[in-house]
């Protein structure tokens, strides 16, 4: 970026500077020479290619393997296509790796369209397609798989292509990028394709260190300039200052604070006059002063901005937002546009059945996209998602609500990117996004040759500081972090193939142990910057104490501790000081952990009626229960006060637990919404005559009655260095003293956590398998120890599941073995499916097949000794199973339809959306193809196996697999 790009177009992954946009390269020769395979590449491309690209591409023509680290948009798969080119020309393979499955499925229709499809296969565990092809797309789980089975496929591999490998920092799915890079022949040319992160040298170093020589290329550089806006109300203002001098960094557009205090001054006025208040109710729907979403939509048509992405973290809000736009009445198309999406339609819905095409509401989603609006997300059927793409390229769709999923890759760029909110839901809490996040997201503005710049908008609403937008758009930090953790498949395929000390050794060279090992160099240079200070202080303290008469034999700091002289000489009464301040914060924290506890149990425990005293908080007086609490982990039961107020109260409005006195009868409709029911229901409970319990006394302090504590102090009264205590200068030497021992203590504790966190986790896995004899301890020829895999463990080896371990318990205990093919196929989907919410998913939810649900709670019978085993070994817990799925599962594994299986799949009365019932079934059909691998192919288990992926692959179930 230049200096005059920094007053409009803000370039969000390009560093200050006016060498910014230069790629930085290792390794490879700057000066590209001509090389006859690039050369042949390059001619039939339709455009030229940037330094980057060609510097990647030359170190791939000169035998080295590269990292391509860019931003989203930039081309870099370009590298993997010539990859690609290479290995077609040399007659060897080449495996193009995805994390999903969408991007595969794009990634090999771009590849027929180039080499025709003879040339390459897809594999992606629901789709096989000429498998033997020289380039085959596939999810980087496959290739892991294919490594561990030493699968004849891996015969004749040059190329490995791992597109999105920042991939590898997801919790969940990690690993698997890792154990590809490290298990690998090393004669394969690994090409490793990431999004920007600031720690891309070092992700380069650990896999040169891993895969030998490798050319690190980093290229900050956006193709297309992104412009940062924020829209307030109707208006959209830059965010940034457009009159900031070359070089300076950028400010937010004063202008656009401004007027965000206008508006605000204005609402706040408006509110005060509309007889609600201050305090007065919202209205319910968007926020004053935001603009609607058709408007919005329609302001960014009238100034060329579409096509665009709305970015909304909800698939119910994406829904809401596409609504919205087609009951306004706004059409983005022309007639004979509309034309050519009912035909694409028809291409991706002509195989369904007339009535899967009513459940489905083909034709309500068939409306939207007749008129450019459309909404994406993992909730919508798999050939709804892969039409909208497909439009959206075509620019056939101008408007698209889309989660973050679609920022995951796939090819879908916008002239415009709209976020609404910077705050989504991560399956546990509503959080911020973060500065990467952001970066991910607004990078799907500008089009590579079509847009000459991106536009990234963020809506603004009451309490949104520009400042923080800024914050976001300006954040270059975005440090890759591994995700590598041993798990019992890894370890049994590790053990299996380099034996017990080959496995360890393996963990030792991942990139988790290398960030580890660096990390710890800077750990330990503090420990010796801290032990140098720590001398000087004991020589200043020894010159103190000499000075004042007292022996300096007696403050050598390596004092024996734990005996009777622990406590001798000056510093064993500045422990006994430290000692004495640690049981009290301890005795503080007990006793406050109490009340907390006792405060939550009897918050939960009041119920309709109830009155209770509240002295704390901004409400005192009596308050009468109205609503009970419903969450037992954090209790707020809906409470009127005596003062009218009504709401939620919880554990912080406490000091001490509440205590009831007294009930109150309450009408079955309590009115508390409106100030006259408030009023009417506030004087009830004044007037039934109970009175506020004095406060109890919470001011005696919990170490009045700790004998240890009392020891202690008297020690401490009757130590002779007690009278020194008016010796300040002595006592402050001391305390800085100790300061540093605790330094040193906590960081020797971190390097001792830290470097062995690995070898530890993997020790306890090892052992929970030799317990239940997948593992067996033996010797070898020469006596010394090693670890064999068992045939149970060979069953383990294939089965490639969050749940692995228990689901070959449950086979060895042949737990499944008696079922009907629909009825294993409902038993299954249990170690599958995971509620979406906090929702009870024991066994007994099946009703009207007692096999089903008496097998379902065999399986949790599983479950619990297998936790009971990993507790025990200090090992994570195995999820429980949920049985939230598998009434739908057997339903339509039963050959009922799709109808019947939706109405049976939802959660809290809300219907399974058709995208998750299909991805639900489809990875119940990948378990079971993996059981019928795993249980030996003649027995009933693996028969009835077989028969249940015929059962389920029917459908749309079957339209989407193909």
């Amino acid at each position: 970026m230049t200096s005059s790009e920094a007053a409009g177009p803000w370039d969000d992954d390009t560093p200050w500077g006016p060498d910014a946009g230069a790629p930085i390269t290792e390794g490879a020769v700057t000066e590209v020479v001509d090389r006859p395979r690039l050369r042949e590449f390059t001619d039939r491309l339709s455009f030229s290619l940037d330094p980057f690209q060609r510097e990647s591409c030359a170190a791939l023509e000169d035998g080295h393997g590269v990292l391509v680290c860019a931003p989203t948009g930039a081309g870099k798969t370009i590298v993997g296509e010539f990859a690609v080119h290479l290995a077609l020309q040399a007659g060897t393979k080449c495996f193009y790796t995805t994390p999903i499955k969408a991007l595969s499925n794009q990634k090999y229709s771009d590849l027929v369209a180039v080499h025709g499809a003879d040339s390459i296969g897809l594999l992606t565990g629901d789709s096989s397609i000429n498998p033997y092809a020289p380039i085959v797309v596939m999810t980087t789980e496959v290739v892991r798989n294919m490594i561990y089975a030493n699968s004849p496929a891996l015969d004749g591999l040059s190329h490995v292509v791992m597109d999105e490998v920042h991939f590898l920092a997801d919790r969940f799915r990690g690993a698997v990028w890792e154990e590809v890079i490290l298990h690998l022949d090393p004669d394969v040319k690994l090409v490793s394709l990431s999004a920007t992160v600031s720690n891309a040298e070092e992700f380069g170093d650990w896999i040169k260190t891993v895969r030998g020589d490798t050319t690190v290329v980093v290229d900050d550089h956006r193709p297309i300039p992104l412009w940062q806006h924020m829209m307030v109300g109707n208006r959209i203002f830059d965010l940034f200052d457009q009159r900031i001098r070359p070089g300076e960094r950028p400010q937010v557009n004063g202008e656009l604070t401004r007027y965000i205090k206008q508006r605000e001054m204005v609402e706040d006025h408006q509110r005060a006059h509309s007889g609600r208040g201050a305090r007065g109710r919202p209205q319910r729907g968007r926020p004053t002063g935001t603009i609607s979403r058709p408007d919005l939509i329609a302001r960014l048509d009238r100034d060329g901005l579409l096509p665009a992405i709305g970015f909304i973290f909800s698939r119910a809000g994406c829904e809401a937002a596409l609504e919205q736009c087609v009951r306004s009445g706004l059409n983005l198309l022309e007639p004979d546009q509309a034309e050519q999406v009912a035909e694409v339609v028809a291409r991706y819905t002509g195989e369904f059945s007339p009535s899967d095409r009513e459940i489905l509401r083909v034709d309500s989603w068939e409306s939207g996209l007749r008129r450019g609006l459309a909404a994406h997300h993992a909730g919508m059927l798999p050939a709804f998602r892969h039409a909208v793409e497909e439009l959206f390229v075509r620019g056939l769709v101008r408007a698209v609500f889309a989660t973050e999923t679609l920022a995951l890759g796939i090819n879908m760029p916008a002239r415009s990117v709209v976020l609404e909110r910077l705050v989504k839901f991560n399956g546990e809490s509503h959080v911020d996004l973060t500065p990467g996040e952001f970066t991910q997201l607004t990078g799907r503005a500008g089009r590579r040759g079509i847009d000459v710049e991106g536009h990234a908008v963020v809506v603004w609403m009451p309490g949104l500081d520009p400042t923080r937008v800024a914050g976001l758009a300006g954040a270059r930090t975005f440090p890759l972090r591994s995700s590598f953790a041993p798990e019992y498949n890894m370890a049994i395929n590790l053990i299996g193939r380099l034996g017990l000390a080959g496995a360890k050794n393996l963990l030792e060279r991942s990139f988790a142990q290398f960030q580890t090992d660096r990390s710890v160099v800077g750990q330990h240079r503090q420990i010796d910057k801290a032990r140098v200070i720590l001398r000087k202080i004991d020589t200043e303290l020894v010159g103190r104490a000499s000075g004042l008469g007292i022996d300096p034999g007696r403050l050598a700091p390596d004092e024996p501790v734990g005996d009777a002289s622990a406590y001798d000489g000056f510093l064993g009464y500045m422990t006994l000081r430290e000692d004495i301040r640690t049981r009290e914060r301890d005795l503080k924290f007990h006793k406050r952990m109490t009340l907390q506890a006792n405060t939550v149990d009897e918050l939960f425990g009041l119920k309709r009626g109830h009155v209770i005293g509240l002295h704390g908080g901004r409400h005192r007086g009596l308050a009468v229960v109205i609503e009970p609490a419903n969450d037992r982990r954090d209790p707020k039961p809906l409470v009127l006060c005596e003062d009218g107020w009504a709401g939620r109260v919880g554990v912080s409005d406490f000091l001490n637990p509440p205590e009831v006195v007294g009930n109150m009868r309450l009408p079955r409709q309590v009115d508390h919404r409106t100030g006259r029911g408030r009023r009417d229901l506030a004087s009830s409970l004044r007037n039934t005559g109970l009175s506020v319990p004095k406060g109890r006394n919470t001011k005696r302090s919990p170490a009045a009655d700790d004998g240890e504590l009392a020891d202690l102090r008297a020690r401490l009264r009757a130590h002779p260095a007690h009278e020194l205590s008016s010796h300040d200068e002595l006592f402050r030497l001391a305390e800085r003293r100790n300061r540093s021992l605790r330094e040193i203590t906590n960081l020797t504790s971190s390097v001792d956590t830290r470097t062995s966190t690995l070898s530890v986790t993997f020790d306890r896995i090892v052992a929970v398998l030799t317990e239940l004899g997948y593992l067996l301890a033996d010797v070898d020829a020469e006596g010394a120890p090693r670890m064999v895999v068992t045939e149970s463990g060979s069953t383990l080896s294939r089965v490639y599941s969050e749940s692995d371990l228990l689901i070959c318990e449950c086979i060895r205990a042949g737990v499944w073995d008696a079922l009907t093919p629909p009825e294993l196929a409902a038993v299954v989907s249990s170690v599958v499916y995971e509620s979406r919410r906090d929702t009870y998913s024991g066994p007994d939810l099946v009703t009207g097949n007692p096999t089903l649900r008496e097998t379902l709670s065999a399986t949790h019978k599983q479950w619990r000794t297998l936790s009971a085993l990993e507790n025990r070994h200090g090992v994570g817990v195995t999820r429980e199973p949920d049985a939230g799925f598998a009434t739908a599962m057997y339903t339509w594994a039963a050959g009922r339809s799709l109808g019947e299986a939706l109405a049976v799949a939802g959660e809290r009365g809300r219907p399974l959306p058709a995208g998750d019932f299909v991805r639900w079934s489809r990875q119940v059909i990948d378990l079971l193809e993996q059981i019928r691998m795993s249980a030996g192919a003649e027995g009933r288990l693996a028969r009835s196996a077989k028969s249940a992926v015929g059962c389920i692959k029917r459908g749309v179930v079957a339209v989407e697999l193909g």
